[in-house]
């Protein structure tokens, strides 16, 4: 068992280390986008993420979530290849586009391999630790490379794209030394695939506790997918940073959102899971929030406190959904319809952000967000609530 979860770590820590985040907006400026242009992309992205999300989860749980995340890696490989050797809209489309795919493969697989394997040793509970710690792991591996990518960059252009492409083929490596399950899966290969799909749908008709559940992470995955990625550069630059800080900022906020994955167990002595992930998007709306009224380095402790926040609400929330699915045989399918859910939250916000940055209205881009997400949370949160208060349906 120790075997098998380092191995995942080791996985997990090569395929997320995207060395190339905290500078690839800088990166394309320099070659010549726009802010629309480099924003429909990435609006794009979370869209073609929608399309792929379900045929890859039903694909993972047919083939195997094995086989779905050494195709990840290997897809990865390629995609971080195209802004070398392609440095245009079409080479940027194409790169996202893949990488889309790639986590798409992996998104809702690696998830349901790690949950199911911790079940088979009868160690289920311990899942969300497990996912926190390989978290934490892989943001420590940000910490101590994102410092530099700045410099690495201006020493040589694509360096940054050429060691997330190795560190991108390390995963491969790892993932083939995964050990396939017994249970992977003989008796998914059976049952065909529009089958399935009826399935799914049928489950969550009958499971609107899990559809809830999904919903509320909706809030915590768009946003920090804006800010740690879409927003990060473009609040940064109106602080007047310089680009070779934003690694050594993008860091520092990785710390605290390790030091969250690592270390969120002890929310659980103080409230529920389900009130957690309410404080927790609060917490996050309102560090964002705060950010157009402060200075420089006002911002950079309201960003570490969003991403502490962060960090503590994914293992929560994935412990969450995972508790919650009632058959395993769909699980990375069912997982995937979760990531479709944020990607459409994000695909919607990142099409609308290049027009505010063009406008010179990022402020209130990011005064307006926060309040959104403040309500549609509450929203949720007294959804769930009523739900757990209500007499359960009598079947007829």
């Amino acid at each position: 068992m120790k075997r098998v979860v380092n191995l995942y770590y080791g996985f997990q820590f090569f395929f997320n280390l995207l060395l190339w985040l905290p500078i690839f907006y800088e990166y394309q400026r320099a070659l010549g986008l726009s802010d629309p242009q480099i924003f429909s992309i990435q609006s794009i992205y979370y869209l073609f993420f929608c399309l792929l999300e379900i045929p890859t989860g039903m694909l993972a749980d047919w083939w195997g979530h094995l086989t779905c995340l050494r195709l990840g890696a290997i897809t990865l490989v390629g995609s971080n290849l195209l802004p070398i050797f392609l440095p245009n809209y079409s080479g940027f489309l194409i790169h996202f586009l893949l990488i889309a795919l790639a986590r798409s493969f992996i998104s809702g697989a690696a998830m349901a391999y790690l949950y199911d394997y911790l079940r088979s040793q009868g160690k289920a509970e311990t899942y969300k630790k497990t996912e926190g710690g390989a978290r934490a792991l892989g943001l420590v591996g940000k910490v101590v490379c994102w410092p530099v990518v700045g410099i690495l960059m201006k020493w040589h252009f694509t360096l940054p794209y050429w060691l997330t492409a190795m560190a991108a083929l390390i995963s491969v490596g790892f993932a083939w030394q995964l050990p396939k399950m017994t249970y992977e899966f003989s008796r998914n290969g059976e049952i065909p695939l529009g089958t399935r799909l009826f399935r799914v749908f049928q489950i969550l008709r009958r499971s609107p506790f899990l559809f809830l559940v999904m919903l509320q992470g909706i809030a915590i995955f768009t946003l920090s997918r804006i800010c740690q990625v879409n927003l990060f550069q473009p609040i940064l630059g109106s602080k007047h940073f310089d680009i070779t800080f934003f690694g050594t900022v993008m860091s520092l906020m990785t710390v605290f959102e390790a030091v969250g994955s690592g270390r969120s167990l002890w929310l659980r002595r103080l409230t529920s899971d389900l009130n957690a992930i309410f404080i927790l998007t609060l917490v996050m709306a309102g560090s964002l929030l705060l950010i157009p009224f402060l200075g420089a380095m006002a911002s950079v402790v309201c960003l570490c406190l969003f991403s502490y926040a962060t960090g503590l609400a994914y293992p929560i929330q994935s412990q969450l959904m995972n508790d919650n699915i009632p058959d395993s045989t769909y699980r990375a399918t069912l997982l995937s319809v979760e990531s479709i859910i944020d990607r459409a939250g994000c695909a919607w916000v990142a099409s609308v952000i290049g027009g505010f940055l063009e406008a010179g209205k990022l402020d209130l881009f990011l005064v307006v967000a926060s309040l959104v997400t403040g309500a549609g949370i509450f929203a949720i949160f007294l959804g769930i609530r009523w739900y757990r208060s209500s007499p359960p349906a009598v079947a007829i």
